[in-house]
């Protein structure tokens, strides 16, 4: 039945012409919003195309810096940076040696593109042999990471980043405690306008598998559950962002993004910092596979994927789709 009030008000008449559905459009995505991830590998002219990630690759300093200058000029206003060292070790000596190769990307990068924010992932599993993400116990073959040795590491690590040009220190490794000892590290350094944006509420996710043969960074045994958050957890993601805004987190990210929206929208509600989301390799995969299966739209899908990202609640969203949704969005 129609209301008493029909054909008063007809919602439809603010749908009828597209200049004024722009008009009214309650979340607008821009590329001001993007954040665009880039694999660093050692060498010269190398770009090798993850398998798992159409269109991704891993790129030699050189390309980066190529790469660099195209999202510069789409619009794109950061770049984060992940690095493959040539080297794994124990003590994960490639991600705070002043010649690790995000050290190598940064500068470059900052020389050739100043304007563009490079932020660097402050994290330790692409560098260790064991591919987890900090000091393990002696034989321990579960996975658990030693919290308070590996903040030492974490604190280098960052400071030799910021050391290089970089603009944001990301970690992204969820040891208790990290961003207070960042924080202090870069203080202590002399880095004290470097921002961080924290992974506070960081999942053991399913999603994360294309990333992990980009970077190289699978766990050898065992798996990051001792780290990461359940997937079921949504106080606890709550607790977690309380913890880093009081040890002086600057940003917060809520990683994955596809589902995890309520997540980003609590983080939100809960926090007056801007927050992030990942939108990570999984959700990227999959878009893709169904693109070139001609299964969906791309662009529409991921237009609107990223939208519904915003509208959640984030401010800012990594994603490997910046370069083609900055094309298109300037359309």
């Amino acid at each position: 039945m129609l209301s008493p009030m029909f054909p008063l008000h007809r919602p439809r008449r603010l749908r009828s012409h597209p200049q004024l559905r722009r008009m009214v459009c309650e979340t607008v995505l821009t590329t001001n919003d993007l954040i665009y991830p880039l694999f660093a590998v050692p060498g010269e002219a190398i770009a090798n195309e993850v398998k798992s990630m159409p269109g991704v690759y891993q790129l030699s300093v050189d390309k980066i810096v190529d790469e660099a200058k195209a999202v510069y000029d789409l619009g794109i206003p950061a770049i984060i940076l992940f690095g493959i060292p040539d080297d794994k070790d124990l003590d994960a000596t490639g991600a705070w040696h002043d010649c690790g190769i995000v050290q190598k990307a940064a500068a470059a990068v900052k020389q050739a593109v100043p304007d563009l924010i490079v932020i660097a992932d402050t994290c330790l599993c692409e560098y260790t042999s064991h591919g987890h993400c900090g000091y393990l116990e002696t034989g321990d073959l579960s996975g658990r990471v030693l919290n308070d040795p590996t903040l030492e590491l974490l604190k280098k690590t960052a400071v030799s980043q910021a050391e290089a040009g970089v603009d944001i220190i990301a970690p992204s490794g969820m040891m208790d405690g990290f961003v207070q000892a960042i924080r202090l590290g870069l203080d202590e350094a002399g880095f004290q306008d470097i921002p961080i944006l924290s992974y506070a509420a960081k999942y053991a996710s399913a999603y994360y598998g294309p990333f992990r043969d980009a970077a190289d960074s699978a766990p050898q045994f065992g798996d990051r559950r001792t780290y990461q958050m359940d997937p079921g957890n949504t106080r606890e993601a709550l607790k977690e962002i309380q913890l880093d805004v009081a040890e002086g987190a600057d940003m917060l990210m809520v990683k994955p993004a596809l589902a995890y929206m309520d997540i980003i929208w609590r983080v939100k509600q809960a926090s007056n910092l801007p927050v992030a989301a990942y939108n990570v390799s999984g959700e990227y995969s999959m878009i893709k596979a169904a693109a070139l299966n001609g299964w969906v739209d791309e662009e529409r899908v991921v237009l609107e994927t990223l939208t519904g990202f915003k509208r959640a609640g984030a401010d800012l969203i990594l994603t490997y789709h910046a370069k083609d949704a900055a094309r298109w969005l300037a359309q």
